[in-house]
């Protein structure tokens, strides 16, 4: 009896330690996968498990770098959930080429805030227009050394070559990224690396083709995906094919998809969702286009709200904010 006593003495005091005791934070998704890597078709943890990431690309941030604060990113970090952001760097159109320390030391602030967060950061060289990739070569070598000098071996850093080439062949593509990821890997060797595929990222789906064109012919490098590109609104059912044919045969991540059309109108919800469904299927990661406050459909802010700072209010998301961020929660 009296040892039953005592048992139950030491249960009941155990059990108001364990509630006074603080709850421990949740993992964050970089603490919970470490460093990623390719392993087969899929990005893994370190442990070697195949992974999904799920995130939000900034729209150019030479105009919306005001969208990817410190507040913004609490919000797409810890209420979001979100264990990705991109940030897209565009070539020209305002970007890079008019100020490259500018350009390059906004990218490493915006690293810096994702990693404190704990989310891992798609570096996306922004090249459209022109849309062969060679055209901005000089430029995309100096950009990704210095970036991957500054976080070489950090765990939750991937580059990702080139946005959208269209109207240039996979030889073309293929020997650009010859030429980058070397560049890369001087400096961060172990590094993931994305590479972007022909006709605007899609395995040549825009211009007629499919993934055979890749397939037949990959890059001869190791920890590297391949990228591709939708748009729901306006991606047929046969780009969906040509997805689901292509991550069978070579990792590959989403880097950028919309559920509108890629000029930003007429969203479709049930295509999109059937999108999602396919690549957490096939556990293909991806970014959603984009964490901003656009004027358009694809944005999931409404408009003001970056420079109102107001992320967190219910009313701030646009009716695709809603629906993308509960994707992103899961």
């Amino acid at each position: 009896m009296a040892l039953a006593a005592a048992l139950g003495l030491l249960s009941a005091t155990a059990a108001h330690g364990a509630e006074n005791r603080p709850a421990a934070k949740p993992r964050t998704p970089v603490q919970a996968y470490g460093k990623v890597h390719v392993c087969g078709t899929h990005l893994c943890s370190a442990s070697g498990k195949p992974v999904q990431l799920r995130g939000m690309s900034s729209h150019g941030t030479q105009w919306f770098a005001h969208c990817l604060s410190d507040r913004a990113l609490d919000v797409l970090a810890h209420d979001w959930k979100a264990s990705v952001l991109r940030v897209a760097t565009y070539a020209r159109q305002g970007g890079y080429e008019s100020d490259p320390k500018k350009f390059t030391a906004l990218v490493d602030r915006l690293i810096e805030r994702a990693s404190a967060r704990g989310m891992y950061v798609i570096v996306d060289w922004h090249m459209l227009n022109p849309g062969d990739p060679y055209q901005d070569l000089e430029n995309a070598k100096k950009f990704f050394k210095d970036i991957a000098r500054r976080h070489k071996n950090a765990p939750n850093v991937i580059y990702e070559l080139a946005n959208e080439p269209h109207s240039v062949n996979w030889p073309t593509i293929k020997s650009y990224a010859e030429k980058l990821i070397p560049v890369i890997r001087s400096q961060d060797p172990d590094s993931v690396i994305l590479v972007p595929t022909p006709g605007w990222s899609t395995f040549s789906a825009s211009e007629g083709s499919d993934e055979r064109t890749v397939v037949n012919d990959p890059v001869a490098a190791k920890n590297i995906m391949y990228t591709f590109h939708f748009y729901a609104r306006v991606a047929a059912q046969g780009y969906m094919e040509i997805l689901d044919r292509a991550s069978s045969k070579l990792p590959v991540f989403v880097t950028e998809w919309g559920i509108a059309s890629w000029s930003g109108y007429g969203s479709d919800h049930a295509m999109a969702q059937k999108w999602v469904d396919l690549m957490a299927k096939k556990k293909i990661g991806w970014t959603n286009w984009s964490y901003s406050d656009h004027d358009r459909e694809h944005a999931v802010f409404k408009d003001g709200t970056c420079r109102a700072g107001a992320f967190s209010r219910s009313d701030a998301l646009t009716s695709n904010g809603a629906w993308i961020r509960k994707r992103i929660r899961g």
